[in-house]
């Protein structure tokens, strides 16, 4: 048994390795078994062993996901997408995406395992290190999955938001992903998002302004308010008498009191006598897009 080599290997997978791995490495069950016994080792599941202890981290989690989940297994969906750098969709669990057939039993707390009949081959991000999904079908099968428009289509607008990746190149993976629940949702909206909207959220103007037949604003205007701060506008339009009109939606996170203040302070700082600001929630929009396009009308939105 080569200490070096089992050592090196186990570096580079977070202290993790295989029973399969370790005895390439020429470390029998029996070696094995002592350091469990010892308490120097831990048997995480039947066939990934930590060659430390202690609670486990965040990316030891994924390697013991991957390593458990047999050949081909990746960390996908949102999991994928954290690793890549994707900013406030955070899960607790670690998405695994296995094939069909792996064996992966009861697999391990903080571990969601997900078969697919799919090519994950093709799907795995070029590279070494911890084998992960490609954002884009990482992204796609994330928001097929999910019962909520807003959310699906939030998610592909954070992505490209957030520059992990394009419309063009998600536009691309639903036609590679096909059959793909919500594809021509999902084109929309990516066309939506390629028009210059930044979140669901302005989608959701874009859409209430065609069904009520208001003129599409001008969205995530760049402007400094009254103290020289730079700020962004959600949508924006230019009224007949001069002025201009800014809607900013609210989400669920401008509930809790520090945002709510924090929102406050800049519908103060974006005020001026040429400049009018108004909010609304990102529920109205969805539930009661009608109201929303009234107000806006009798505040001088022009028609399209």
């Amino acid at each position: 048994m080569s200490l070096e080599n089992w050592k090196r290997r186990a570096a580079a997978q977070c202290g993790l390795l295989t029973r399969a791995q370790l005895a390439e490495l020429g470390v029998d069950r029996w070696a094995i078994r002592h350091r469990i016994d010892t308490e120097r080792w831990v048997a995480h599941t039947p066939t990934v062993i930590g060659t430390t202890t202690g609670e486990l981290s965040r990316e030891q989690l994924m390697w013991l996901g991957v390593l458990h989940g047999g050949p081909g297994a990746l960390v996908g969906d949102l999991t994928a997408a954290e690793v890549a750098g994707l900013r406030n969709w955070y899960r607790d669990d670690v998405t695994i995406l296995v094939r069909a057939d792996a064996g992966v039993g009861a697999g391990h707390q903080g571990i969601r395992f997900a078969r697919t009949r799919r090519p994950l081959e093709e799907w795995r991000r070029p590279g070494t290190g911890l084998p992960r999904c490609r954002i884009e079908p990482a992204m796609l099968r994330f928001a097929a999955a999910q019962g909520s428009t807003r959310t699906a289509e939030g998610v592909l607008a954070a992505t490209v938001q957030q520059r992990l990746s394009s419309p063009d190149l998600l536009l691309e993976w639903i036609d590679r992903l096909r059959p793909l629940r919500g594809a021509d949702r999902f084109r929309r909206a990516l066309r939506e998002i390629a028009g210059g909207a930044h979140s669901v959220a302005e989608i959701d103007v874009r859409r209430m302004c065609k069904q009520f037949g208001l003129a599409l604003p001008i969205r995530q205007v760049r402007r400094r308010d009254s103290s020289g701060r730079v700020r962004f506008t959600d949508c924006q339009w230019r009224l007949a008498d001069g002025r201009i009109l800014d809607l900013e939606v609210d989400g669920a996170f401008h509930m809790d009191v520090e945002s709510w203040e924090d929102d406050l302070a800049r519908q103060r700082a974006l005020t001026s006598p040429n400049r009018v600001v108004v909010r609304c929630t990102a529920r109205e929009l969805r539930d009661e897009p009608d109201r929303v396009a009234r107000d806006l009308r009798l505040l001088g939105v022009p028609a399209a």
